[in-house]
């Protein structure tokens, strides 16, 4: 018997504006180290396995890790636009445990606003077989974004 196959599209924007410089934003996404700390450590409930950041048109970055209730999470992304401090632009697939479950294309735009950075981020999505929903993509990036904005805090105070 085979599985059931399905797919669910979903679109969301999310804006965001953080009390730094573009440069300090852009940074959080264009430099490993940067990314690192704030997108690739999971901390108390993440262990992280894969990780790889190549910041350039046809580059490729993964974060893989297992939380420690089991689940294994790969995030697999290929750059296909950078316009510096201005724009990105990324495809990436989600496996959760080996199954394939998304498919998306984002752009995250950096505009100034004074000193500030108000950041856009817009996703389409094919989420697939059952396995994740636009809805559940959307809250957790609203939370990836809320954890970008208080690194940056940490990170502009230190």
């Amino acid at each position: 018997m085979s599985a059931e196959r399905s797919e669910a599209h979903h679109t969301f924007v999310i804006e965001r504006t953080y009390d730094v410089p573009v440069a300090s934003a852009w940074d959080a996404f264009a430099n490993e180290e940067s990314k690192r700390g704030w997108f690739g450590e999971g901390g108390d409930v993440y262990e992280l396995t894969d990780f790889a950041h190549n910041f350039e048109v046809g580059g490729v970055d993964v974060n893989e890790g297992k939380f420690h209730g089991g689940v294994v999470s790969r995030y697999v992304a290929r750059y296909t636009d950078i316009v510096e401090e201005q724009r990105i632009v990324s495809s990436y697939d989600m496996w959760v445990n080996g199954d394939h479950i998304s498919t998306s294309v984002q752009t995250i735009t950096f505009e100034p606003v004074g000193d500030s950075t108000n950041l856009t981020f817009t996703e389409y999505g094919v989420h697939l077989d059952g396995f994740d929903n636009g809805t559940q993509r959307e809250e957790g990036y609203k939370g990836i974004l809320d954890t970008l904005g208080n690194w940056l805090d940490k990170k502009e105070t230190s």
